[in-house]
């Protein structure tokens, strides 16, 4: 990871985590842009300090054996100590990509411009129409909605969308 992102920070200071599999692509759109609440629910990892999704694909708990941060983006190597398994990852459908490519555009904010993004989200908005469930389609309107806060507070026009 960059030395700027959350995922650094948290592995510099604690040196363990938790990896989950998942398909929530409700999920995947709150965390990318920080807005988890409610928290999802969770148990109590095994064999580190941190939680386990109850509704992921599948988990790996993991201690880091290594962190050079020497460039801009740092090199984390990690150990699994634990692992396990709630239900089968099937992979994503057109929707479940579209979530995934939108999530990334909405934290892509202060370095693209919003008439960009704004863009690829109409292109986006056909597979999560087309194939998406209840998910898919409250995720992509969230993210649009946040997209469209981030143009609003920097007062463009954009916002009007």
């Amino acid at each position: 990871p960059f030395r700027s992102a959350t995922t650094y920070a948290n592995l510099k200071r604690h040196g363990e985590g938790v990896f989950h599999v998942t398909d929530d692509a409700w999920l995947l759109a709150r965390a990318a842009v920080g807005c988890v609440e409610p928290e999802p629910a969770t148990l109590p990892a095994v064999a580190v300090r941190g939680r386990v999704l109850t509704d992921c694909c599948r988990w790996y708990e993991f201690r880091v054996t290594s962190l050079d941060d020497r460039s801009e983006r740092a090199r984390i190597e990690c150990q699994v100590v634990h692992a396990g398994r709630v239900r089968d990852f099937f992979g994503f459908n057109r929707a479940k990509h579209a979530i995934v490519e939108a999530a990334i555009l909405a934290t892509r904010t202060e370095i693209l411009p919003i008439t960009e993004i704004l863009g690829e989200f109409e292109r986006l908005a056909a597979p999560v129409r087309k194939t998406g469930g209840d998910a898919e389609q409250r995720a992509y309107q969230f993210l649009l909605d946040y997209v469209r806060a981030q143009a609003a507070r920097r007062g463009g026009p954009e916002a009007k969308r």
